[in-house]
């Protein structure tokens, strides 16, 4: 990892944490025990890469920070109710999750389930009243379809539903990559996307650009994921290892083998790079998280 994203990273999830905890319910207003396990899944670490992306786009297109935090909040939150459900005894049934009982282990399924239903709820109160969005009433519509597509059934939801379904079958690849371009990767396009919406006349082919960079960034993070399931271990991935391989789901390593999912992530990295192409140094940041994402190690 770059000097530099060492530093945007650091300052982008002290920047994104404050934020998040301003926007969540205080654990004293009633109902307390869903406040309590709402604050419990958000405010208890991760990467924060989808707030992270969305600060770095920003960046690249002389968006303020400042006009970020709502959208950047906005994905964290759809994220965080998307692991919560996720992780539930009629999903993945997962008891761990960044280093810590997940959240119908810490509290109980019914408030678990709740939990992440405000979770999606606020995140879309977020983009249609936070005052810190300086985008147009147009933009922030533009924001609501955007991260609504990106959360339902054409896109997180609706990869989940076929995850599910393809427990114990063999996909071949475009259907291993359709799958995760719903379920993992129209988030990460959402993040990237945020940023977009939030500048008044982007021109529409750097915005496709951005799209793009962000489609091929998301399953290269997919196919990491996939990897770090078969060669890492529970503690550094701070939830359960082995846990996709366990269950027979499809992944990249057991389609490509580990070498082809290997290789698979890097020809996914330069293509991001061949995205930004036709930007500055204004995008290195961008450019620095298409590698971290393949080198990273939990």
């Amino acid at each position: 990892m770059s000097n530099a994203l060492k530093e945007y990273l650091s300052f982008s999830q002290a920047r994104v944490e404050k934020a998040l905890e301003d926007r969540l319910p205080s654990d004293k207003l009633l109902p307390q025990k869903l406040h309590q396990a709402m604050r419990y899944s958000v405010l208890n670490g991760g990467k924060r890469m989808r707030p992270m992306l969305t600060y770095s786009a920003g960046l690249a297109l002389g968006v303020p920070v400042e006009a970020l935090d709502g959208p950047a909040c906005a994905v964290e939150f759809i994220h965080v109710y998307s692991l919560i459900h996720d992780d539930l005894p009629a999903m993945d049934d997962d008891d761990l999750r960044r280093g810590k009982a997940t959240c119908h282990v810490a509290f109980d399924e019914a408030t678990a389930i709740l939990a992440g239903d405000a979770l999606q709820a606020l995140a879309f109160e977020v983009l249609a009243h936070d005052p810190t969005i300086t985008a147009t009433a147009e933009g922030r519509l533009k924001m609501i379809v955007a991260l609504t597509k990106a959360s339902g059934s054409q896109g997180m939801v609706g990869g989940q539903a076929i995850d599910l379904q393809s427990v114990g079958t063999r996909l071949n690849l475009p259907e291993l990559e359709n799958m995760h371009i719903h379920k993992t990767g129209a988030l990460i396009r959402a993040s990237v996307n945020m940023a977009t919406l939030a500048k008044e006349n982007v021109d529409p082919a750097v915005a496709l650009k951005l799209d793009h960079y962000a489609k091929s960034i998301g399953l290269s993070f997919q196919v990491k994921d996939d990897i770090l399931d078969e060669e890492s271990d529970t503690a550094t991935l701070g939830k359960t290892q082995g846990k996709d391989k366990d269950n027979d789901k499809p992944t990249y390593p057991a389609l490509l083998g580990l070498a082809g999912a290997k290789q698979k992530a890097q020809e996914l990295h330069e293509k991001a790079l061949e995205c930004l192409s036709g930007f500055g140094k204004e995008a290195d940041l961008l450019r620095d998280l298409s590698l971290y994402i393949i080198q990273r190690t939990h």
